[in-house]
């Protein structure tokens, strides 16, 4: 772990002694062009993907030091802002999508000619041409203009020149409006990415490396209580929206400074239950449903990372499946508290998106 960081001059070149390693601090500006494809991933959307997909990115991104651990642990990712702009493969139906997204990469080699990066985006995408029952009835796939936009990729940058790379990427680009309104069946769009970087600035960090290691805060089980309130709209379209509470009690644990799990039991009353097979009479407790889950932490300091994997025990009218789905974030902070943004999905199909506020109990900093 790096206990001491000193900056050094561009021009200067560190000493090579025991104990030291020299790191490099950089900052991107980078235009990228992206082609692919909608991918129809219901049947009911096999009428949509008509034309390849044309996009451009401008982000800028931070090579990041080594000023806190996670830095090192994870190899100095890069953190930064994209700016996006897209055809999304129908014109007619489905106009283009412009938005913006803030990232993080994570290098799986430390190469210096050639480095490989684990890209997670998530941000905010307006889409031009959505459902409209009399002018646009066909766009069964987006009903707002406005959604979340997540990016998930691989990147690589190969350095032509002590300023120049060249970058090159393979994702898949996701909008959604996390079912608010209907129909929201989503855009998934697999690209390939060529474009080029140029680095504005750069300084270079000599680390002193110590012999101890830090361990996370969550070395034991520690209990978590998480509270979520939502909203979901179904179908008939320009419907009613219901109101969502939830009550998660969970158990978490990090094994390892990269590796962390979570075990909950999840109390669901998704008053969009009503709205399912309406004829059949129903009542709080009928429509009330109990899951069990597990999931991957991956935590980035104060700000973890959350994948994971469900299944209900009590889902009397199972209006989605025996099973769901959990991917998104959540910030813990020093007073124990922890935010919560977390979308829950069956499969490709999300389900709500979870707004929570949760506390972990005898939280301890280290």
């Amino acid at each position: 772990d790096a206990a001491f960081v000193y900056s050094l001059p561009e021009s200067e070149s560190p000493k090579r002694m025991p104990g030291f390693i020299a790191r490099d601090v950089s900052l991107y500006l980078s235009v990228k062009q992206k082609s692919g494809f909608l991918a129809a991933h219901r049947g009911v959307m096999s009428h949509l993907p008509k034309e390849s997909i044309f996009g451009a990115e401008v982000s800028l991104a931070k090579h990041l030091g080594a000023k806190k651990q996670w830095h090192v642990r994870y190899k100095q990712p890069y953190v930064g802002v994209t700016f996006y702009g897209s055809t999304l493969g129908n014109n007619d139906l489905l106009g283009q999508a412009f938005g913006s997204y803030a990232f993080i990469e994570f290098p799986f080699n430390n190469g210096k000619k050639h480095q490989v990066t684990g890209k997670l985006g998530c941000g905010l995408g307006y889409v031009t041409k959505v459902f409209d029952q009399e002018t646009n009835a066909k766009n069964v796939a987006i009903s707002t203009p406005l959604n979340a936009l997540i990016c998930l990729g691989i990147e690589g940058h190969v350095q032509l020149a002590e300023r120049h790379q060249l970058i090159y990427s393979f994702d898949l680009t996701h909008l959604s409006n996390g079912s608010t309104k209907v129909p929201n069946l989503g855009l998934n769009m697999p690209n390939f990415g060529l474009g080029y970087a140029y680095r504005l600035k750069n300084e270079q960090h000599l680390i002193v490396l110590t012999n101890q290691t830090r361990q996370p805060f969550l070395k034991e089980w520690k209990l978590h209580l998480l509270g979520v309130l939502s909203v979901k709209e179904i179908f008939p379209t320009s419907g009613k929206k219901y109101p969502i509470y939830a009550v998660s009690v969970m158990g978490r644990r990090f094994f390892r400074p990269k590796v962390g799990m979570e075990v909950a039991l999840d109390l669901m009353s998704k008053q969009s239950v009503f709205g399912y097979k309406g004829y059949v009479p129903k009542t709080q407790w009928s429509i009330f449903q109990i899951g069990v889950y597990a999931g991957y932490v991956l935590p980035l300091d104060h700000l973890h990372i959350v994948l994971g994997m469900g299944a209900y025990v009590k889902d009397r009218y199972q209006p989605d499946g025996a099973l769901y789905h959990r991917v998104g974030m959540r910030y813990q902070f020093n007073n124990g508290i922890t935010a919560n943004l977390v979308l829950k999905s069956h499969w490709a199909k999300a389900d709500y998106i979870e707004y929570g506020i949760g506390y972990t109990f005898k939280y301890q900093k280290k």
